[in-house]
């Protein structure tokens, strides 16, 4: 039966080219805008756990307490130890250290006196290790504005606002003076490599990024870092995987009597950012669900229609002896058939957009400059995320609203009486 009603389809376009065709783009647009909205509200997590969070960060429990100070009197000692063993027993995550500092920075002038003075908040972050993903994840091939990426440890990356508030340029040397992680003074030199905008309000209005190694120099912090930084491999956050690991990891290795004792957080342990997660989830699971709800109707209603107008057709049938049982159980088939057809073609089409997308993105650069002056921490370019459930989320609309519509179309059958039906085959 089923290959007979196949082969009926194809033959006969016009009971199935066009509902194909419609199922298509139906299921390619819901699979696309669904993984498109996945990848945005994705990317405005992804730059305050890139800065801040991390998808994962493991501190010592009294730096934990005191972060808002960046006690680095507080860090992580045998940080190297410690990432091989994260590494090994939470695989799905990278892991890299970072130290956070603040402290003032000066620019001196041709004859070495202090031309400028301003306050600074850096980041030693590890650029040059085999494997490191963080230039890749600041993005910062892109967002350079003048210089090069830094060569060696002396070398740092200041922010555009930065380098206009203390009038320099790519080149010059400035000097950090700050306090080691044993409270002692210090001041360490590094040269100027390249500049940045980070396109995100006043998120770098004083933001320095230098090596690890500079900043353990200059902080006496060999190896220690003030934390160190999870993310997933394909930079998603899973809210409920991250909590998983972060609740696992704190059981088993944290100790709530030693303050030094890693401890572990997630992306929404930071400042409110719970609140922003639960409200990113719920955005999306509305806007997703209105959308579907929308589509389904239009599928359903095309279901309703295609049964409505092969009336005729039913009525023929059933007055060369086909039963109406039989009848309605060939529609009900077809619609499934025509359905699977759009649907897997539509999700083939709206998969194949979405990865483009996910991995090039959709430059919103002039847009987002309009908020230059914001505090907003918003990305210049929108990346669309695959997810398992896009392969079979098409299928809702596709094959059940289509079905759906069939069958209540085809309750009609039933109602059907022979002499109203030979009275119309009369016409």
């Amino acid at each position: 039966m089923i290959k007979f009603l196949t082969k009926g389809l194809i033959r006969d376009r016009s009971r199935s080219f066009f509902p194909v065709l419609v199922i298509t783009l139906t299921v390619a647009l819901v699979v696309f805008s669904i993984g498109f909205l996945k990848g945005t509200m994705n990317s405005l997590l992804l730059d305050t756990a890139v800065i801040l969070t991390g998808h994962e960060k493991v501190v010592t429990r009294a730096y934990h307490e005191e972060s808002q100070l960046l006690p680095n009197d507080l860090a992580l000692f045998g940080v190297d130890q410690l990432i091989e063993d994260l590494n090994q027993k939470y695989p799905k995550f990278f892991w890299s250290p970072r130290i956070t500092f603040a402290g003032l920075l000066d620019a001196p002038d041709k004859n070495g006196e202090t031309k400028e003075q301003g306050p600074v908040l850096a980041f030693g972050i590890d650029f040059f290790s085999d494997g490191s993903r963080e230039l890749e994840i600041w993005e910062l091939e892109r967002l350079l504005v003048d210089g090069t990426l830094p060569n060696n440890r002396d070398d740092a990356l200041i922010s555009s606002k930065l380098a206009s508030q203390l009038n320099v340029q790519a080149g010059e040397k400035i000097t950090f003076i700050g306090s080691t992680m044993d409270n002692a003074f210090t001041t360490y030199s590094f040269n100027i490599a390249g500049i940045f905008n980070l396109r995100k309000g006043q998120t770098d209005k004083q933001m320095m990024l230098v090596d690890l190694s500079g900043a353990r120099e200059a902080l006496d912090m060999d190896k220690a870092a003030s934390a160190i930084f999870g993310f997933t491999h394909s930079l998603y956050y899973d809210d409920e995987e991250a909590v998983a690991l972060r609740t696992k990891f704190n059981d088993t290795h944290s100790d709530s009597l030693d303050i030094f004792s890693p401890f572990m957080l997630a992306l929404r342990d930071g400042n409110q950012m719970g609140t922003m997660v639960d409200i990113s989830g719920a955005m999306m699971a509305i806007m997703g669900g209105i959308f579907l709800v929308v589509v389904m109707v239009v599928l359903w209603n095309m279901g309703l229609m295609s049964g409505l107008r092969r009336y005729g057709e039913v009525g023929l049938r059933l007055a060369l002896g086909e039963s109406k049982g039989h009848v309605y159980r060939s529609m009900i088939y077809e619609a499934v058939i025509i359905g699977l057809a759009g649907t897997v073609t539509g999700t083939t089409i709206g998969l194949t957009l979405t990865y483009y997308v996910q991995e090039n993105g959709i430059d919103y650069t002039k847009g987002i400059e309009a908020l230059s002056n914001s505090s907003m921490v918003m990305p210049n370019v929108f990346y669309s995320q695959v997810t398992p459930d896009l392969f079979y989320i098409g299928f809702v609309p596709g094959v059940l609203a289509t079905v759906l519509g069939t069958m209540l179309a085809g309750l009609a059958i039933y109602k059907r009486e022979m002499a109203q039906l030979f009275k119309e085959l009369e016409i």
